[in-house]
């Protein structure tokens, strides 16, 4: 319980500090945005930058792809010559936010990046997840053979539980319900103006990836946690279940651990390979 209620500090913290940043350089590739109408009529916002080697980074839960602004992987990517996509997913910042729960399930999230991928002609990438945005990747890792190399990072082996008590708990506290440790996170969303009954739904079908599913994947992977972050479950115990993956450990906890220059160069260093 102790242990839940840092980790809601620490994810309001995260939201205030990083959902609206932004990082215009006049030395790094344009951005160039838009908005791409997925397979159901939801419009997705995304942005590109650079003409190099495709590489998608996934945000995770209650922020939104300017997330990544402020972090070391997304400036060195574009310094060295990547092709950075990023997008904000269903339910988060620009994009539109259905209050139909079957909006987010049946890999909804997956198949958005999918398609926005197919209308931008790319033929292979390779995709950086954290957090939640690791979930998705992991589905993409089942569902998208064009994806190449993939990084899960800030995620353990609680996602492959199908009844991930965290997940229902949030869930709870999103639809109305009197979860008293999350209380602040609840009433921080409201503060910020999210859209709880989106949020609500994104956990509500959020997609798990079984161990049995795990084992099957043949594309190399790269997990990454802090070495003070186990709020997700094992890293380490995850990188076991996938075939040929490899775990390190970066300074940091789930919350600033992505944003981090030993992240950064973890990262880069495994899709150069």
């Amino acid at each position: 319980m102790t242990r839940l209620i840092l980790l809601v500090c620490s994810l309001l913290t995260f939201v205030r500090s990083f959902s609206q940043a932004d990082s215009s350089n006049a030395n790094l590739p344009a951005i160039d945005s838009g908005y791409y109408t997925s397979f159901d009529g939801t419009r997705i916002y995304y942005e590109t930058s650079g003409k190099g080697m495709p590489v998608v980074l996934v945000h995770g839960f209650i922020v939104n792809s300017n997330s990544w602004k402020r972090a070391a992987v997304y400036q060195q990517l574009r310094q060295e010559g990547y092709k950075v996509i990023m997008l904000d997913m269903r339910g988060n910042g620009r994009s539109d936010k259905p209050h139909q729960p079957e909006a987010y399930e049946n890999d909804a999230e997956a198949k958005d990046i999918i398609g926005l991928l197919t209308s931008l002609n790319i033929k292979s990438y390779d995709a950086v997840g954290y957090s939640r945005g690791s979930i998705i990747v992991s589905r993409l890792l089942l569902l998208d053979t064009r994806l190449d190399k993939a990084v899960i990072g800030g995620m353990g082996t609680g996602f492959t539980d199908s009844l991930w008590p965290r997940r229902i708990m949030f869930y709870n506290a999103l639809s109305g319900k009197d979860v008293p440790e999350l209380a602040a996170m609840v009433k921080n969303v409201q503060k910020e103006g999210l859209d709880q009954v989106a949020l609500a739904y994104l956990q509500r079908s959020q997609p798990s990836t079984s161990p049995a599913q795990l084992q099957k994947i043949k594309r190399p992977v790269l997990l990454v946690c802090g070495d003070a972050d186990e709020d997700n479950g094992s890293g380490k115990a995850l990188s076991e279940m996938i075939p040929g993956s490899r775990f390190v450990t970066v300074p940091g906890d789930h919350n600033n651990a992505s944003h981090t220059k030993e992240f950064s160069t973890a990262v880069l260093t495994f899709l150069k390979q």
